[in-house]
């Protein structure tokens, strides 16, 4: 498993996390939906930057089909 974990120095030294939306929600259920907006992305291929937390984790965890961890 490769380190994902990103120092920034925008979000006060805390690890960051790149996420990329890769694929549609279109047919994905409701609450799968929910999490990619949670997790603030508003159209395809966007690349998000959020704190690595557990709770951010347990999102892109969700929905691995969806969504894809960068660096």
């Amino acid at each position: 498993m490769t380190d994902t974990k990103k120092k920034s120095s925008k979000s006060g030294g805390k690890a960051t996390i790149k996420i990329k939306w890769v694929r549609s929600a279109i047919q994905a259920p409701v609450k799968h939906k929910l999490v990619v907006k949670g997790l603030g992305f508003t159209r395809l291929n966007q690349i998000v930057e959020r704190e690595d937390t557990p709770s951010i984790r347990g999102m892109v965890n969700k929905v691995p089909h969806l969504v894809e961890i960068v660096q």
